[in-house]
């Protein structure tokens, strides 16, 4: 890795940092999900296909690392539901003050889409990303994002709009 190529990799990571946030409901969760993205990005360094493309690549690699733990968790809890008769009784632990904190900060219009809206919005709206380029990031036709970005913003004006409507009252 040369020194510009090692630059670009240092001026991306606060946006990579951004989009591990908006896909984890946790900051470590996040820093994690980074950290492996660019463990992967490393180890796969002389393999990239296009030099000039470094931050839709690397968005790539994070989106599938996030994809793949979602589905292993996936697995493991239905492993552990089958197991143990108690996974599906046990409370949910209490969430900590940071985490607490953490979830007030968020929008809660964008948290309430579905994390493939959020992620095609994060990346065309926030990052600046073209439609072809979140398409190559997240591995899906450009229709497909076209569609998604759509409902994306369809769903942000109506909870917007639920918001903003002043109430009714009925008078007797």
């Amino acid at each position: 890795m040369d020194e510009h190529e090692e630059r670009q990799l240092q001026e991306t990571l606060p946006a990579l940092r951004r989009f591990a946030r908006t896909l984890c409901a946790d900051a470590a969760d996040a820093d994690d999900l980074v950290q492996a993205a660019l463990e992967r990005a490393l180890s796969a360094w002389r393999s990239r296909r296009q030099v000039d493309a470094l931050q839709p690549w690397l968005f790539s690699i994070l989106y599938r690392r996030f994809i793949d733990e979602r589905r292993r968790q996936a697995r493991w809890s239905r492993l552990r539901a089958l197991f143990s008769a108690q996974a599906a009784d046990e409370p949910e632990s209490v969430p900590s003050p940071e985490r607490v904190h953490a979830g007030r900060e968020r929008l809660a219009a964008f948290a309430c889409l579905p994390v493939e809206q959020r992620a095609v919005l994060l990346l065309v709206a926030v990052e600046g990303f073209g439609y072809r380029e979140a398409a190559e990031a997240l591995g899906v036709p450009m229709g497909t994002v076209m569609s998604r970005l759509s409902r994306a913003r369809e769903r942000l004006r109506a909870l917007d709009n639920e918001c903003t409507a002043p109430a009714l009252r009925v008078m007797k």
